[in-house]
């Protein structure tokens, strides 16, 4: 396994700098965010670290120099937008996006780009569905096409009102992967597993790694708090935020210890890159430099080296 982090939380640096501070602090590998350069429409999102818009194999060649350079490898290429917005202009300009960033992973000899299958939140799953299947049989193939695998974070981006009520992902529980999988079996569709989304959801979120073992194709290290005081006022019919906090790999609910048992049992010998939205951790560049440190720290007592 490989640890690594998300590269979303240092937009402050350049690709060159992230790869140094990951060599620095003992990572072995980062998820190089290729957003579109610009403003960035919510936390975490519009950070370019490869801009794959109309990228080139020069432009690869650079991007691998560097991350030779430092002994640090690319885990995979992130962006995470809606593909199914109910405007399809607006949708299409994330599909189109997609694709560069697939042609892109092509290019650097990564095998792995992470996102979102989106979701009209306006709408059920039932109607979601046909949508889902347009946008994404034709999207799995061009990824398969060019050798490249979609791992498809769990999140169910229902936290804010403008997400209500349906969330804008739709792939946030094990009956609707099942369902994905099952509609579209490529090889090459598969998950970026993060636990913590099922922890404020309150599902077991170890038995998802033994029956889809086969589709972990990326790991998400974040932790996340369940607060049971809060809940207790407001109820699960709440938004997310009020009864649960994101957190650093330790200093929630996982128990990493039976995540990374149940990680080797099931053969995953991936990435595994801590995804920092921890508040307590973000008021300036140094301590979310500390994040990063803190938490290889805490997370390298289950991987003891890259193997």
């Amino acid at each position: 396994m490989q640890l690594g982090f998300v590269s979303a939380i240092l937009p402050d640096l350049s690709l060159e700098e992230v790869a140094a501070f990951a060599a620095a602090t003992g990572y072995g590998c980062v998820e190089l965010m290729c957003w579109p350069r610009g403003k960035a429409e919510r936390r975490y999102a519009g950070v370019t670290h490869v801009d794959v818009v109309n990228f080139t194999r020069s432009q690869a060649d650079s991007v691998k120099s560097v991350m030779a350079q430092h002994k640090v490898a690319i885990s995979g290429l992130g962006y995470y937008p809606n593909p199914l917005a109910p405007d399809a202009v607006e949708a299409q300009t994330y599909v189109e996006h997609i694709k560069q960033a697939i042609l892109a992973a092509e290019l650097l000899g990564v095998g792995v780009v992470n996102t979102f299958v989106g979701r009209d939140w306006t709408k059920s799953l039932a109607d979601n569905w046909p949508r889902f299947l347009a946008t994404w049989k034709p999207l799995i193939q061009f990824a398969e096409d060019h050798g490249v695998k979609i791992g498809i974070e769990n999140c169910p981006m229902l936290f804010t009102g403008d997400e209500w009520p349906g969330g804008k992902n739709l792939a946030r529980s094990p009956a609707i992967w099942r369902r994905m999988f099952e509609d579209i079996p490529s090889a090459h569709f598969g998950l970026n597993y993060d636990p913590s989304h099922l922890i404020w959801q309150q599902m077991d979120y170890l038995a998802p790694m033994r029956e889809f073992k086969d589709r972990l194709f990326h790991i998400h290290a974040k932790d996340a708090r369940l607060d049971r005081h809060k809940l207790d006022q407001v109820g699960i019919l709440a938004f997310p935020n009020e009864y649960h906090t994101p957190k650093l790999p330790g200093m929630g609910d996982v128990n990493w210890g039976q995540f990374f048992s149940v990680l080797t049992d099931v053969g995953y010998r991936g990435p595994v890159c801590v995804e920092v939205e921890d508040r307590a951790f973000e008021g300036d560049f140094s301590a979310r430099k500390a994040s990063l440190i803190q938490s290889h720290a805490y997370l390298r007592q289950f991987v003891a080296s890259d193997w």
